[in-house]
């Protein structure tokens, strides 16, 4: 905008000079940014600590050669040294690639932490689905996407200061913004009913579950696992635990008064599942007898659904095709033929 009203050219008689000695684009600084808030959403403990600061030593950097730069130049020559070549520095060759490697560098590292996130809820809550921050998720591979075209646009034409022909990067990057702006007003919007749920504030981080443990710690002592294979199972079928909306991992250990560990394990080696899917397989066959005795010729789908202990339309919807491979209006054509 500055640039197209005049005021930031190669044109010095018409340019406001102290712009090209102010670095407008921190794209060593980025990276580190949203690696670092994608943590403290999805984990929210976290806090930076000393050895996080070295990951803004590049932006530090940077922001101290612009400094010297300026000073140089204004200050002390009150002539174009550093500028003679009338380009701006934010579009130095070296500047751009770097920062475009340290952009994809750290967007990979948050879509890894998301991934190890995604893991862990999936093993210890059974509304795993509400509280994902797909728009984190959604955001990354969206910024992943645009450093990919920037690439490809910089094999195509390597000069990386023609704005002009650049018009659609801007474009795209603007639609990345307007993304990152409306889901995540809407996401906390979401938390916010969420609140009204009541729903466990849990850090899974911090809970000790042993995910991914198999059958071959339990070897030693098959008599100890089966009991507690056993006795989960009972919890399902006669106590109907599934049917609050708000289990966690930690209220069937507390049901059983052993540790979150033994029952992720269970759950893990027992039946070949995490514990969210766990827990909505049995939801999803409370919910197909009550279907297979007429149930919804009295009250609707969504409403069988909830009092089976999903919290969502979406949430059943998705789990029922997950273990059946039918929606559920399919599966009522399906019984009723």
């Amino acid at each position: 905008m500055l640039g197209y009203a005049g005021w930031y050219s190669d044109n010095y008689e018409y340019t406001a000079e102290i712009l090209f000695f102010i670095p407008f684009m921190q794209v060593l600084l980025i990276g580190p940014v949203v690696y670092f808030y994608s943590k403290s959403q999805l984990n929210r403990s976290y806090k930076l600590s000393k050895k996080d600061y070295f990951h803004f030593i590049p932006a530090i950097l940077y922001l101290m050669y612009s400094l010297v730069v300026f000073v140089t130049d204004v200050l002390i020559l009150d002539d174009y040294y550093f500028y003679a070549v009338r380009r701006d520095k934010d579009l130095a060759n070296w500047y751009q690639v770097t920062g475009l490697v340290s952009m994809a560098f750290y967007l990979v590292l948050s879509l890894r932490y998301y991934s190890n996130y995604k893991k862990l809820l999936f093993a210890t809550v059974s509304y795993a689905d509400s509280i994902l921050f797909k728009w984190i998720r959604n955001f990354m591979i969206a910024f992943l996407g645009i450093l990919v075209l920037r690439v490809v646009f910089f094999i195509t034409n390597p000069e990386w200061g023609e704005f002009g022909s650049q018009f659609w990067h801007y474009i795209a990057f603007s639609f990345v913004f307007y993304y990152i702006a409306i889901t995540g007003y809407s996401s906390i919007i979401k938390q916010i009913a969420l609140k009204g749920e009541k729903l466990k504030v849990i850090n899974v981080f911090e809970e000790n579950i042993g995910v991914g443990e198999d059958a071959t710690k339990h070897e030693e002592n098959d008599k100890e696992y089966k009991k507690w294979k056993d006795k989960l199972s009972q919890l399902m079928t006669q106590q109907k635990l599934f049917e609050n909306p708000r289990l966690t991992l930690s209220d069937v250990a507390n049901e059983l008064n052993v540790t979150t560990k033994t029952v992720s394990s269970t759950v893990n080696s027992g039946f070949n599942m995490n514990f969210n899917d766990f827990v909505n397989h049995h939801r999803i066959k409370a919910v197909k007898t009550k279907l297979d005795h007429g149930e919804h010729n009295k009250t609707t789908l969504l409403g069988i659904a909830l009092d089976c202990g999903f919290n969502s339309k979406a949430t059943f919807n998705r789990a029922f095709k997950k273990s059946t491979s039918l929606s559920p209006k399919d599966y009522l054509e399906k019984i009723s033929n």
